[in-house]
């Protein structure tokens, strides 16, 4: 990497080998953004070829209407890297958490065998096209094979993260009413077997569910329910290899993934198989500079929309193997993640500010031993990335040869749309980077006034947006159109974010202005936190802030108004379970507060940015318009204490 003051340009070996090196690019993409992602969509295989490249009915979209597709045709017999030329080639790299196993190796043509052999199990058992499948698997291949297999016959799949509470479960089972769930017996995780069986059968309880499929992962003793549950071996033991793809329009649904919101309720959001299968394909490509001997490991799950799209089906529409890992990074050795890499020659490494701020707490030590040789590019995704974390991740991983892709996108979105391209740059530390070609974004202020440089302001992106941005909130119009287009009209999709450009045009995220609470890179919503915590008999009102966090990036605070006296200790514990309970173990509250009151307007909302600033040294602000500032003061003394 070439340095110039406080940025970072690729050295000419980086150019050379990039699909994308001349920034022409972008002048070339905004003349005509249709055409552009049109020239892109005409390399992936479709039935029939659309009719309109995009429809504009706002705050409704569509992009290459009548167009006939399925993804897994685009990764299996049609993928553009040539089916003879790949099907024996790996596709799925699988490392186990106990060092003493063997991991699994799949070929795209093993794969595609499991994939249909799964597809046609599903349809023996009633599964149609436009059903929703829950799946609720951990880190194993077969959530790769569950998901490809839904698509392939036209089902749409809703995954649901094997960490998140039986109750987490249930509320995603019930919105989208799915008919079968997808789980293992259990995992492993830090050395432990997690049973997720269990947490399936009451997770299940109350929803539509009829049938449940178990793979055999960790062999801990469940409980079998005749006649509903079946283990996913005898289901497909004598399947055939071959399953004709479902084809399927351009604006189908293809999955529904949740994602937290600003209320208690986490929201659905719906992806179409046409347009997230050209974004998933040329994002991967151009952003990561994918090439046929490339590997590539995302460490997202597969439960969030990162892991969906860059652990799944952007690296196999790409025809390059994805390594997906069962465990912790730092079990059962700090290394464990830098054994990874170059056990299996990775080159590709994209993960979250998180673990880049875990591994940097431990010191080099623990991987001088390491020469990281084979990786050519990182990436960082989940919030923004901070200059030191930066600055490790260049020199200690990168070895400053690497170019780091500072990545901004959403669940909404489906697939990055701010960074900077490894061929073009420029890479500046906290600045992700400019929009992708094709996309037009813009930083405004309050009054939908477009702001100049270094003015911060609320990040937006205008038509024709990008052909992956959701299509809905699965059964809530009222919320998708609430939620993004409220803001500044129809035809303006507002992201939540805050933002500013340099004078170059790069774009720095400075952080969510809606309710939402990124801790360790996943999304939490105050009112679902708020609302678990508020189940509690004898709390009588509650409030979560998210303080600045030196590993987890932000940290949760609860301020809790009790009905009668009890001990901290026992507030805490019960605070501890509930949230384990209802949402899971990533929720986890650092401090609980007992207080007599919390902040509030004149109109009861309670001031969750004062009780902040208490934390991050801000000025408070004018607090006497505050139905109760004197409680501002007693909270004061609560924390000193």
């Amino acid at each position: 990497m070439i340095k110039k003051g406080d940025i970072y340009y690729p050295t000419k070996e980086i150019k050379n080998k990039a699909w994308v090196k001349d920034k022409k690019i972008y002048k070339e993409a905004e003349k005509d953004p249709i055409k552009f992602w049109e020239n892109l969509a005409k390399e992936i295989f479709w039935f029939n070829k659309w009719k309109k490249g995009f429809v504009h009915k706002p705050p409704y979209f569509q992009w290459f209407t009548e167009g006939k597709i399925n993804i897994t045709s685009n990764i299996f017999e049609h993928n553009s890297l040539g089916w003879e030329k790949i099907k024996n080639k790996t596709a799925i790299i699988w490392e186990p958490e106990l060092i003493d196993e063997k991991p699994r190796i799949l070929t795209y043509n093993e794969l595609s065998g499991e994939v249909n052999k799964f597809a046609n199990a599903l349809k023996r058992l009633g599964v149609r096209k436009g059903d929703r499948v829950g799946i609720y698997l951990p880190m194993i291949p077969e959530v790769i094979i569950s998901i490809l297999a839904c698509a392939r016959i036209g089902a749409i799949h809703a995954v649901v993260f094997s960490a998140f509470s039986p109750n987490a479960l249930k509320i995603r089972l019930q919105d989208t009413e799915a008919k079968v769930l997808i789980t293992a017996d259990g995992y492993f995780r830090r050395g432990k077997i997690i049973d997720l069986k269990k947490n399936a059968d009451q997770g299940i309880q109350e929803t539509k569910v009829k049938k449940v499929i178990i793979v055999k992962r960790a062999e801990n003793k469940i409980k079998m329910e005749k006649e509903r549950d079946f283990w996913w071996q005898d289901l497909v033991e004598k399947e055939s290899v071959q399953c004709e793809p479902r084809v399927m329009d351009s604006e189908d649904t293809l999955f529904i993934l949740y994602t937290s919101g600003s209320t208690g309720k986490p929201k659905g959001t719906v992806h179409a198989c046409g347009g997230y299968t050209v974004q998933a394909k040329w994002t991967g490509k151009w952003i990561f500079d994918l090439h046929d001997n490339d590997i590539m490991w995302c460490t997202a799950d597969v439960g969030w929309v990162t892991g969906h799209t860059y652990g799944v089906y952007s690296p196999l529409l790409n025809g390059i193997p994805t390594l997906i890992y069962e465990g912790s990074p730092d079990w059962p050795n700090l290394d464990r993640w830098a054994q990874i890499i170059e056990k299996h020659k990775v080159n590709i490494f994209y993960t979250a500010p998180t673990a880049v701020r875990m591994f940097k707490k431990y010191g080099t030590e623990f991987i001088e031993k390491y020469k990281f040789d084979t990786l050519r590019i990182l990436g960082s995704v989940g919030e923004p990335i901070d200059e030191a974390a930066w600055n490790w991740y260049f020199k200690e991983v990168g070895k400053e040869k690497c170019p780091i892709l500072d990545t901004w996108w959403q669940t909404e979105t489906g697939g990055i749309l701010i960074t900077s391209l490894p061929g073009v740059g420029p890479f500046k530390p906290c600045f992700t980077g400019l929009p992708l070609p094709g996309l037009k974004f813009d930083i405004l202020d309050e009054k939908g006034k477009s702001l100049p440089s270094n003015k911060e302001g609320n990040l937006v992106l205008l038509p024709p947006f990008t052909p992956g941005l959701l299509r809905g909130i699965y059964k809530n119009p009222k919320k998708y159109l609430e939620t993004y287009w409220n803001e500044y009209g129809k035809k303006v999709y507002f992201t939540s974010d805050a933002a500013y450009k340099d004078k170059n045009g790069l774009i720095r995220i400075v952080g969510r202005v809606d309710d939402v609470i990124k801790v360790a890179g996943h999304r939490l919503s105050t009112g679902e936190l708020e609302d678990a915590i508020s189940r509690i008999p004898d709390i009588s009102e509650c409030a979560v802030i998210g303080i600045p966090d030196e590993i987890k990036g932000e940290a949760l605070l609860s301020f809790v108004v009790l009905k009668k006296e009890k001990s901290l200790e026992q507030v805490q514990e019960e605070i501890k379970k509930q949230i384990r309970k209802e949402i899971g173990p990533i929720a986890s509250i650092k401090n609980v507060y007992l207080v007599k009151d919390l902040p509030k307007t004149r109109s009861g909302k309670i001031m969750r940015r004062i009780l902040k600033r208490l934390f991050t040294k801000e000025e408070l602000g004018d607090i006497s318009t505050l139905a109760n500032p004197e409680s501002v003061n007693q909270i004061k003394k609560v924390i000193i204490q």
